[in-house]
């Protein structure tokens, strides 16, 4: 039996503040879109040029802001240059947060978060 992790799914609240988001800092690409009018929702799925893995944006047409509440910890993804990355993302805008290491390591890592404030953690490749 072959079992492997499909999607994530987060609801957002400006379909497009979150498609330029996370198409402009990761390159993800939008790999299919289905749209329920009567229902009103949307779900854009997302993934890196490789395929796997995608990231689900859900938006409810009228939906208010939601609650993220405490359970939900973050997205992770790689990358070659953690440097030059945070220096991206502290050049374009986004809400970062300083490079960051386990205690008594060297930074590895840092955070950023989306419009809906969502984090992801963004990890020095090995």
């Amino acid at each position: 039996m072959s079992i492997k992790m499909l999607h994530t799914c987060i609801r957002v609240k400006d379909l497009d503040k979150s498609l330029a988001f996370y198409t402009e800092a990761f390159g993800l690409k939008e790999t299919r879109r289905k749209d329920f009018p009567d229902h009103k929702f949307t779900l854009v799925y997302l993934a890196f040029e490789e395929g796997g893995f995608e990231l689900e944006l859900t938006y409810n047409y009228d939906a208010e802001a939601y609650d993220l509440g405490n359970g939900y910890g973050h997205l992770a993804v790689g990358v070659d240059d953690l440097s030059a990355t945070h220096e991206k993302f502290e050049k374009a805008g986004y809400s970062i947060t300083d490079l960051k290491g386990l205690p008594e390591t060297k930074p590895t890592y840092f955070f950023v978060m989306d419009p809906d404030g969502y984090k992801t953690e963004v990890i020095q490749n090995r």
